[in-house]
This record gives structure tokens, C-alpha cells and sequence, in this order.
């Protein structure tokens, strides 16, 4: 079968990506199947009938014989995410998250591959049962902001344990790790410095950079030889912050932050990491991507969250010297004027990070499940990207259609995954983005295995 390669640029640290394109697949493909393995095949065909289809949106641009209005131009957009295949929709869970979750309508749970709740921690009877306590203890929420009437001394409790799990010397809160990246870089850059970020880093650091008057420089994705030109060409900067995602998050691979980190030492540059997908599993302890090349001391500044392998429910952080986050407290405009995070959700996060200090969390387990994951999709033929040892296990499709058939496929056998397109991924770099969580028995993971080879031999893809 043909392969496309797509390379990275230059000299990149991260795995080329290849993208497999299945000759004898067709959009019919779904629609022609006759037979299922599974019970939810009858919610999947509601779902389809119940979803607004392209004439749908066309008839309301259509509707208009003058220059477009401004419901009949975003109809017409959403007609294209259509036609594109494009175009997001949100099943409805009726379970708490957890391995196996009941989806709308269907009358049996089924498997899910596509949570951030990698320590399967969403719905531990611990955290739980430290929520319902501290809801009583502490109320619902605070009515404010947090230097007004927000701050309880759980908030506070709170930041210090974030602080010594991750050896840093403050900790500041934030409602998500989104706001934390859109808080810092206005608040800690000017007109006189400059930011350096890695081209594929998350759309809040993207978002964050923008609000902030430092002159911006994307350097290629995990290449050092163009980090290097982009910190000489910015020597005459007051500072030169170097931003990155410790593990990015579509395709799983990690930044060389050793590299980053001697770059930054030697044109004397600040470094930030975004650690939302490596905090509490990646690392010998959990801590991370600074901790997986042992620079627990080396990073400057670290933004985090609560949401995904911290229990799942929500809240982010930044982390690091008590300069930045005294200044973050007085300036960050999403903790000046968002609300606290609610006391139910501090008390389970402090529960959190009390079990990863006692190391009773699976972190090796893990990184063990997801070689082997890895490791058997790679033999059936698939193409599967990042690292060796991280939860994250993109399968690469190439063709937006495709990815959202072969998704809708797996979810009639019983497995929830989500395909990703354009533009939460570049055009052509269609996947299903897999993530395993340590709650996931072997059968669980061989159940899915086996799901992904007889759909991917029944739509052509091995």
C-alpha cells in the first residue's frame, strides 16, 4: 500500500510523521456496511439522523439573493466544515469518566480511548470522597475572585503541595491551565524582549503569546539548529523566553527540553514549559517532562492543570521562582477577574497530590501499558506517532473523512475514540488520537487492539 511521508522540518528532535491513505476507501464506505459487532450501532444511526446536514445549512446561505448576511456567511462556512468532514459533534456521556462509560442511548457502556484521564483518577472513590468533604467543610464556591473574598486556606494549602511536588518555590492558581498561559506572557514580557515558541506548541500558549509586546519568533518544531539562529538573531533582547509544550499534545512526541535548557544557558534565555500532559505520570515520579531529563532545578517556569491526569476536573497553574508569581498575582488579568476555583475541586486536588507523594499512583504502569499499545498497533501496520513510553498513540490517517468514519466504525465495536482533523491538526495529518489511561486493563487494551485491525482492514487502511 502507497505511504506519504510528511517530514518534519530540519534537524527536529521529534519522529517524521507518515500518513497512510487507504486506495480503496470511499465516504459510502460507512453507509454500505451491513453488519456490527456491537449494540450501539442503533445510537450511532440516531445520532446520524439527528445531525444538521449540509443542504441544511446551505438552504439558510442559499436564502439570501443580496450580499451574504452575517447567519447566512456562517452557514455557508459551517456547510464547508461539512463537506470537509470537518465539522465537530459532541456525544453525550451518561456515566462518570472512567475506563468504560455509557454513552446516549446505548444500552451498554463502552471502552474509552480518548480521555486525558490517564491515572484513571476522574472518579477514584478517594477523590470523591475528598470532594463530598470538603463541599461540606468549605462550601460550593466563593462568590469572587481571588483578592477580593476568593482565597480559602485550601487554595492556599493547595499552591504550597503544587510547590513541593514540582520543587518550585510558589504556585499560583487559575480556573485552567488555559487562563495560565494566557495570564503569563503579557504580565512577565515587554516591548524589549522577545519569546521563542516551538511552531506546534497548544493553541493557549499561541493565544497567550499574542496578548503579550514581546517581539514573537516560531522556530520549527523541535529544531535546535533553528532555535539557535532565532537566540542569536534576538541577542540585543532584555529577556528571551523560550516557550514549549513538554509533551505536545496531537502527537504525543516530547520536546528535547536537555537541548532547550543548554540553549537557554548559554545565550543566558528564560524557559517554559507546558507540562499538561506529562504532570503526575511522565517521569520516573510523575513530575514531568523536566523530571524525564532529570532538570527539576533547570525550568524556569512550568504551566500546568488539574483537568486531565490530577483527577480531571478543572483548574491549571503556573509554577516556579516567588518573583514571577508575586508579579502574576498583582497583574495576570484571568486571576484578577476570574472567579476561585470551587473548594470541591481544591480539596480532591490536594487529595491528588498527597497520593503522588505517598507514590501509590500507577505512573510506571502506565508508561508500561503504552509501549505495548504502541507496540501492537505498529505491528498490525498502522502508523502510529510520539514516544515510546507516553499514553498518548496517534493513528495516523491522513484524510479528515476517513479519520471521523473509522471513528464512528470503532464506536459500533465498543470503542470511543475521536477522530482529529484541520484545524486542531494540519491539513492532510487526519488521526485518531489514542490515550490510554492506567485504569485500562490488558484486556481492555487487547479489546481495542483487535478493534482497530478489523475496522482498519475492512475501510483498506491495513
Amino acid at each position: 500500500m502507497k505511504q506519504h511521508m510528511t517530514r518534519m522540518p530540519r534537524g527536529s528532535h521529534c519522529k517524521f510523521s507518515f500518513v497512510r491513505r487507504a486506495a480503496a476507501w470511499t465516504p459510502s464506505l460507512h453507509q454500505q456496511a451491513t453488519t456490527t459487532t456491537h449494540h450501539v450501532r442503533s445510537v450511532h444511526e440516531s445520532r446520524k439522523s439527528q445531525q444538521p446536514t449540509r443542504s441544511r445549512w446551505l438552504s439558510t446561505a442559499q436564502a439570501e439573493t443580496s450580499a451574504p448576511s452575517f447567519t447566512a456567511r456562517l452557514g455557508s462556512e459551517l456547510a464547508q466544515m461539512e463537506s470537509e468532514g470537518t465539522y465537530k459533534r459532541e456525544r453525550v456521556i451518561t456515566s462518570p469518566m472512567q475506563p468504560a462509560v455509557s454513552v446516549q442511548g446505548s444500552d451498554a457502556p463502552v471502552l474509552n480511548f480518548c480521555a486525558n484521564n490517564y491515572l484513571g483518577l476522574s472518579n477514584h472513590p478517594r477523590l470523591v470522597a475528598a470532594a463530598k468533604e470538603t463541599l461540606d467543610s468549605h462550601g460550593l464556591g466563593l462568590s469572587s475572585v481571588r483578592f477580593i473574598c476568593g482565597t480559602q486556606d485550601i487554595h492556599k494549602q493547595l499552591e504550597a503541595a503544587i510547590s513541593s511536588f514540582s520543587h518550585t518555590e510558589d504556585t499560583i492558581l487559575y480556573p485552567s491551565c488555559f487562563d495560565a498561559n494566557a495570564g503569563l506572557f503579557e504580565v512577565i514580557l515587554g516591548p524589549e524582549d522577545a519569546v521563542l515558541s516551538d511552531s506546534n506548541n497548544h493553541a493557549s500558549i499561541i493565544d497567550g503569546i499574542r496578548l503579550c509586546k514581546a517581539k514573537r519568533v516560531r522556530y520549527a518544531h523541535c529544531d535546535m539548529a533553528e532555535l539557535e539562529s532565532a537566540l542569536r538573531a534576538s541577542a540585543s533582547a532584555r529577556t528571551r523566553l523560550i516557550a514549549t509544550d513538554g509533551v505536545f499534545s496531537m502527537d504525543g512526541d516530547v520536546a528535547p527540553l536537555h537541548r532547550i535548557v543548554e540553549l537557554a544557558r548559554r545565550y543566558d534565555a528564560q524557559v517554559f514549559v507546558d507540562d499538561c500532559h506529562a504532570t503526575g505520570f511522565f517521569g520516573p515520579t510523575g513530575r514531568g517532562t523536566p523530571e524525564h531529563f532529570n532538570l527539576m532545578h533547570e525550568v524556569d517556569i512550568v504551566n500546568s492543570t488539574l483537568g486531565k491526569a490530577l483527577g480531571g476536573a478543572t483548574g491549571g497553574y503556573t509554577t516556579g521562582r516567588k518573583e514571577v508569581i508575586s508579579l502574576l498575582r498583582q497583574r495576570a488579568r484571568p486571576y484578577l477577574f476570574s472567579n476561585s476555583i470551587a473548594p470541591a475541586v481544591v480539596g480532591a486536588s490536594l487529595e491528588v497530590f498527597r497520593m503522588l507523594l505517598e507514590g501509590s499512583l500507577p505512573v510506571r504502569q502506565l508508561q508500561d501499558k503504552a509501549k505495548a499499545f504502541r507496540a501492537s498497533l505498529t505491528q498490525a501496520g498502522f502508523t502510529v506517532t510520539g514516544a515510546e513510553n507516553h499514553p498518548i498513540v496517534p493513528v495516523m490517517l491522513g484524510d479528515a473523512r476517513l479519520a471521523t468514519e473509522f471513528a464512528d466504525e470503532l464506536l459500533l465495536m465498543g470503542i470511543y475514540v475521536i477522530g482529529f482533523s484541520y484545524p486542531v491538526v494540519p491539513k492532510g495529518q487526519a488521526r485518531i488520537r489514542t490515550q490510554l489511561s492506567a485504569a485500562h486493563s490488558d484486556e481492555d487494551i487487547a479489546r481495542a487492539v483487535d478493534a482497530f485491525v478489523k475496522v482498519g482492514k475492512k475501510m483498506g487502511v491495513v
